[in-house]
């Protein structure tokens, strides 16, 4: 796999000396900042603090002012009042958290999640006529119904009103709700438009607590579940998501809500330091599972409990059917694999589109994510049933594959997501047409440069730079995600020490000098570079991130390879 390295262009010096003097930092640091965008002093400032008193106000999003005012007649009339989510991580922590809220304000909720397999994504006619007859009359969407044109029309015939809190792009025409809070609202003044599900749910949250001129503390134990399901939706962690994931990893630290610490208990990281890397790979999964398998609600049971036994109980189902899940992606993945052997060309194939019967639902965004890592082009995967195709797509950066889809949406049932992930329904005769237009879609949008793998570098150091106050600077700089990456650095004329060695399954082990200073590396899934490390060479040039390597009770600085040249 080839990288081309890009790095960053220099900073102009006086901008550089500036934040140098002013936060006691490092060079490349003050580089990496100007490069984030921040090269004034007082942005530094605040991007360091990522301070919970710097959130937005919530009355900045349209329609908040009719939404809380809606919510405290509720209260005071004691309506029924369901919440209805999602099933992914973003879907099921919003879900949670407004339950958890209206419990503090003493206003027990119901809530519904749709099962992923029967009902699909969002709203449905048969679970809002159900909530009418259950006597519902005010229902709140998190992390979906932008687009429930048909189901939010039906919902407000019976009598029902709703509130929509929802993040993705909204279509020509808004739903017929009482409020629709969406930042990504044309007419929506709101300054920051990258919030997840969960993230405007907890604005609403804000809203509601500011207008009842309740305590403000009521929010603060909700934020690990907002950080949870800000990371596992990949949004960027800058601006509000970075304060508000910054101060939920400290809330999740706290360990007060049981079904976190359940799950923590679960996958082996209690009092562990927990970071977006750990919620993004080990937890969002498990909660994610019982929603690819099934029925989410189990994972909004085991968020809202105020029992041990149950939250224990619940997270050893999400970990048995995660066990379930990967076997089932792993079957999916090399099925998908054997088709592409036969069916794709790197010359000539700018997209990927596979379908087949009977791959389960739950796994084939995951294997799309995997076929792109694997063949770096925009996929999408679908599985058939009785005449209709349920399909996921994924893309690479700089190609938006939402764009791709809108091209094509004469062909489908439904569609909907983001630039880089999306989700559509499709009539089985119309997968083969959908193929033929995306490609020629993608041939004409994407260019050599947009199919070929880059590695971004932020700066070049030599390992004498690498010391305690770089490391705690690095620290500070967390939590990492989109546009707040980890600073990948380079280092040129590095020695190698000792006999490299491939460890697990293909991972690169060696130990690495320059100025006299020894460090350990790994590289995971690298060994296909261990040609590239004869012992005792030094001209050997790497790119890599800086961290911790928690090993037997020591801790010891630890460079993570992303490339060697």
């Amino acid at each position: 796999m080839h990288l081309q390295w890009q790095y960053s262009d220099p900073a102009p010096k006086e901008h550089i000396e500036q934040l140098v003097n002013a936060l006691a930092v490092p060079p490349v640091i003050a580089q990496i900042l100007i490069n984030r965008g921040m090269e004034a002093v007082e942005d530094a400032k605040a991007y360091f603090r990522a301070d919970y008193d710097n959130l937005y106000d919530p009355f900045l999003l349209t329609d908040m002012d009719v939404a809380t005012d809606r919510l405290i007649e509720a209260i005071e009339k004691k309506e029924h009042i369901l919440i209805f989510g999602d099933y992914d991580v973003d879907g099921a922590t919003a879900t949670a958290m407004m339950i958890l809220l209206f419990r503090k304000l003493g206003h027990p909720v119901d809530f519904h999640i749709p099962n992923r397999i029967r009902d699909g994504y969002g709203f449905n006619v048969d679970a809002i006529e159900k909530a009418h007859n259950q006597g519902i009359s005010l229902i709140i969407s998190v992390d979906c119904g932008i687009t429930a044109m048909d189901e939010i029309a039906r919902a407000r015939e019976l009598g029902m009103d709703i509130i929509v809190c929802d993040h993705h792009r909204p279509g020509p025409e808004l739903p017929a709700a009482n409020a629709v809070l969406n930042p990504k609202r044309t007419d929506c003044p709101y300054p920051f438009k990258e919030l997840a599900g969960v993230g405007v749910a907890f604005k609403l949250a804000q809203g509601l607590v500011q207008k009842l001129g309740a305590d403000n503390d009521l929010l603060l134990d909700l934020l690990d579940l907002v950080a949870i399901g800000s990371a596992a939706d990949i949004v960027p962690l800058i601006d509000e998501n970075r304060i508000l994931v910054h101060r939920g990893l400290q809330e999740l630290a706290n360990g007060r809500n049981l079904g976190v610490q359940a799950l923590l208990k679960s996958t082996k990281l209690a009092n562990t330091e927990i970071g977006t890397g750990q919620i993004i790979f080990i937890l969002a999964p498990r909660i994610n599972a019982v929603g690819r398998m099934g029925d989410a609600s189990r994972a909004v049971q085991m968020l809202t409990t105020r029992d041990e036994r149950e939250a224990n109980k619940i997270a050893e189902v999400l970990e048995t059917e995660n066990r379930q899940r990967r076997s089932i992606d792993e079957e999916t993945f090399r099925d998908a694999i054997e088709m592409l052997e036969d069916q794709f060309d790197p010359e000539k194939d700018s997209a990927i589109v596979l379908s087949a019967e009977g791959w389960h639902p739950g796994v084939i965004g995951i294997v799309a994510s995997r076929i792109v890592e694997r063949y770096y082009r925009p996929t999408v995967m679908i599985t058939t049933d009785d005449g209709v195709g349920k399909g996921s797509a994924r893309s690479i950066p700089g190609f938006s594959i939402y764009d791709a889809l809108d091209s094509c949406s004469d062909l489908m049932i439904a569609f909907g997501g983001h630039k880089y992930a999306a989700g559509l329904t499709i009539p089985c005769e119309n997968i083969e047409p959908l193929r033929e237009r995306l490609k020629a879609y993608s041939d004409n949008a994407l260019t050599d440069e947009h199919l070929t793998r880059k590695l971004h570098i932020d700066g070049e150091i030599r390992f004498s730079e690498i010391d305690g106050k770089l490391l705690r600077i690095l620290k500070m700089m967390a939590p990492y995600g989109p546009q707040n990456l980890r600073p990948v650095f380079s280092s040129k004329g590095i020695r190698i020490v000792g006999s490299p060695t491939i460890v697990g399954s293909n991972h690169l082990r060696f130990k690495a000098a320059q100025d006299g200073k020894v460090i350990d590396t790994i590289g995971f899934n690298l060994g296909g570079l261990l040609h590239r490390l004869l012992s005792n060479r030094d001209d050997v040039e790497i790119a890599y991130l800086i961290e911790e390597n928690y090993w037997q009770g020591r801790i010891s600085t630890q460079l993570r390879i992303k490339d060697i040249r």
